[in-house]
């Protein structure tokens, strides 16, 4: 055979000799004399241009030296009667003049391995690979088709030989509720700052793929001394197995999608190289406002154009209850939309905001007022939603179908009525944390403080808003469903005046005002800020009034079952679960009545001893919040009864009671107290984050009068 030196024939030439060597063929294909061909020198010869100098081969076995008779594929019976055209495997088969390499070669290593052929015929080249398709083993040997194995595997197998990486030890996190049949893995709350890529220019703008304001959680709302970007200057830990005392995370909350470091003008302005940590922190405030408000602002869009707007939505109802379900929802829309766009044109004008705490003076004072008259109307919008979604089969049908758009994200139409209330209460935690990060600037700071104290007067107003909507009509009702004809009439309406806890009692002992009910009495309580009422239900819209008395000359007392007396020779304790007994030291008729009365469950005794000493636990002295557990809310609630709290997610709120799958606390960021079900919340376990909470509640009240 002849020797060719042409790039084009270069490698049938040694594809021919790797061909002839392994098989042990002489220049004519014929077997060599003598030489028994052994089929287990092709495992040990494969990909012999990349094994490491090792020691030559150990002395074959007996076994293996034991001469057979092979017979090539070319001289099978098949190949006889089938003729010379023969399926080969096909990696043992090359074009000669390929169109593209399977892999990228650079120019000098292609050169190299011809060079290499040309002066040893014996070492050919292997099919083309890629080092991202190898993995340095022990020895430093390359081992092959690491890219077939899965993700976690090949992350394993870029470790050094031998290292041993522990676990990495994390602070508890707030686990959410499952919401959702799967939930998204919790981001790690300390990352070296390396990680989050200061440099790595985000691509695009923060407005190309909006997410829901339902979905994420704002790192102003971190209350603890470190928010996340705060950790990012930490030195990590050579090791990897620094304990960091983060902030709690939930995990169905998702935080922004870009931060201030991450766009495109900071990266190549060059600042971050110069800019001092703490102002790089208050910019990032700055801009999760901006980002946070566009998320808000996009949720409302979705809300107006998905149900406000639908015609088939609009036909299930009557004019008077879609005006109560959706109010002034627009004002709100553009009231955001207005508040956007200033902030947006500052943040254009300046790479490095100056500061923004005019504008949300401005907002707060002058353009925000929609959102006081939005949850005025909160009142209205949960009793129609409540009786549209019980009574209209019709309603049911039509919002499900809303609720399936792909524009609503699989999120139900009440996650987007409560936003405007979930928005303004976030704002002064998020100024707040504005407030924080320019204490080293007096002018700036005195700004964010008035900012601060706009907001929260924003916030109050909102609150009493609803709060005197609903009081409000509540009594006008009562006053039509109390009769006073048994007792001295008690003139009901006053602005003063508002229900505490209303509901239906069983009466133990048939004395007093109740000798002349049947075997089993019940009774109504209404239960006033300054009144208790004892009443005897005639309908659901109808009350006969049978005695009331002062809050202040009311005596409540928790009894067990096996205190209560045997009655007519009988065990009443095994029909009365969870007795307790009411004293009215001054009744309408001026003499003192006790009633003793029985509840359904554990949860149902204790919140009304809660309530009945409402006015008495009022006048007790404050106790030390710092040792109170505390929870965050991991998903909306909506107050049932008068005496439930409505909460938000990701507020926090302090535990004051336990009983019975209920909660009683007092939610931080206002001070207002209630019961929720403990399913809707998980306890904050990091001490850090706990006293950073207390130390926010005691500032925002001193800041804000709250």
């Amino acid at each position: 055979m002849s020797q060719r030196h042409s790039d084009g024939s270069l490698d049938e030439k040694l594809l021919e000799s790797h061909f002839h060597s392994e098989l042990r063929l002489d220049a004519k294909g014929n077997p060599v004399s003598g030489l028994p061909i052994v089929r287990g020198s092709l495992r040990v010869r494969d990909n012999a241009a990349f094994q490491p100098d090792v020691p030559g081969p150990l002395p074959p076995s007996s076994k293996d030296t034991e001469p057979r008779t092979v017979i090539l594929s070319t001289q099978s019976a098949a190949a006889l009667k089938m003729g010379t055209e023969q399926l080969i495997p096909r990696n043992l088969a090359v074009s000669s003049k390929a169109k593209a390499p399977a892999r990228h070669q650079s120019f000098g290593a292609a050169m190299l391995s011809k060079e290499a052929a040309r002066r040893d015929p014996r070492l050919v080249t292997a099919p083309s690979f890629s080092q991202d398709d190898m993995d340095v083993g022990p020895g430093r040997m390359l081992i092959r088709n690491l890219r077939n194995q899965s993700y976690r595997a090949a992350m394993k197998g870029l470790e050094a030989p031998g290292s041993q990486v522990g676990p990495v030890h994390l602070s508890p996190k707030l686990q959410a509720l499952a919401e959702e049949s799967s939930q998204p893995p919790a981001r790690c709350p300390a990352k070296n700052k390396r990680t989050l890529g200061r440099k790595r220019a985000h691509k695009g703008s923060f407005k190309d793929d909006p997410r829901f304001y339902q979905e994420i959680r704002e790192r102003g709302l971190n209350t603890s001394q470190e928010s996340d970007d705060d950790l990012l200057d930490e030195p990590s830990s050579p090791q990897g197995t620094q304990k960091v005392a983060a902030p709690i995370v939930v995990q169905n909350y998702r935080a922004p999608q870009v931060t201030w470091s991450q766009l495109p003008e900071v990266v190549e302005s060059g600042l971050l190289d110069t800019l001092p940590a703490e102002e790089r922190k208050r910019q990032e405030a700055i801009f999760e406002i901006l980002t946070s408000e566009f998320s808000y602002q996009h949720s409302l869009g979705v809300l107006v154009a998905e149900f406000l707007q639908s015609k088939e939505l609009r036909a299930t109802m009557t004019q008077t209850e879609h005006h109560h379900l959706f109010s002034n929802i627009l004002d709100v829309l553009s009231a955001s939309q207005k508040f956007f766009e200033d902030l947006e044109r500052r943040h254009k004008a300046q790479v490095c905001v100056e500061d923004i705490s005019d504008i949300l003076e401005e907002h707060a004072e002058r353009h925000f007022h929609p959102y006081v008259i939005y949850c005025s109307n909160e009142v209205y919008q949960q009793r129609v939603l409540q009786k549209l979604t019980s009574s209209s089969a019709a309603f049911r049908e039509a919002l499900r179908d809303r609720e399936k758009q792909p524009a609503c994200g699989g999120l139900p139409m009440l996650s987007f009525l409560i936003l405007p209330m979930q928005r303004v209460t976030r704002l002064p935690l998020l100024t707040d944390t504005l407030c924080l990060k320019t204490q080293g600037h007096p002018e700036r700071y005195k700004a964010a403080s008035r900012a601060l104290k706009a907001i929260s007067k924003l916030v109050r107003q909102c609150n009493e808003g609803a709060h005197k909507m609903e009081r409000t009509e509540q009594m006008y009702t009562l006053h039509t469903q109390l009769d006073f004809s048994k007792v001295k009439s008690l003139p009901l309406i006053s602005a003063s005046r508002w229900l505490l806890k209303r509901g239906e009692l069983f009466v133990v002992e048939e004395a007093g005002i109740f000798r002349k009910l049947t075997s089993r009495p019940t009774c109504y309580l209404f239960l006033f800020n300054d009144v208790l009422v004892v009443t005897k239900k005639k309908s659901e819209d109808s009350f006969t009034v049978q005695d009331y008395a002062q809050a202040d000359h009311i005596q409540v007392q928790k009894l067990e079952a096996s205190e209560l007396p045997l009655l007519a020779g009988s065990n009443r304790s095994s029909c009365v679960p969870h007795p307790f007994q009411v004293t009215l030291l001054h009744n309408s008729e001026g003499r003192q009545e006790k009633i003793l009365l029985s509840s359904d469950s554990a949860s149902d005794r204790a919140r009304w001893i809660v309530a009945l000493t409402h006015n008495e636990r009022q006048q007790q002295g404050p106790t030390n919040k710092g040792d109170l557990p505390q929870v965050e809310v991991t998903k909306a609630y909506l107050a049932k009864q008068v005496d439930e709290i409505t909460l938000q997610q990701a507020d926090v709120v302090l535990i004051l009671q336990q009983e019975d799958g209920w909660l009683y606390g007092e939610r931080l960021r206002d001070g207002e107290m209630g019961w929720f079900p403990e399913d809707f919340a998980r306890c904050i376990t990091n001490q850090v984050a706990v006293e950073g909470n207390v130390r926010r509640m005691e500032r925002l009240r001193v800041e804000t009068d709250v």
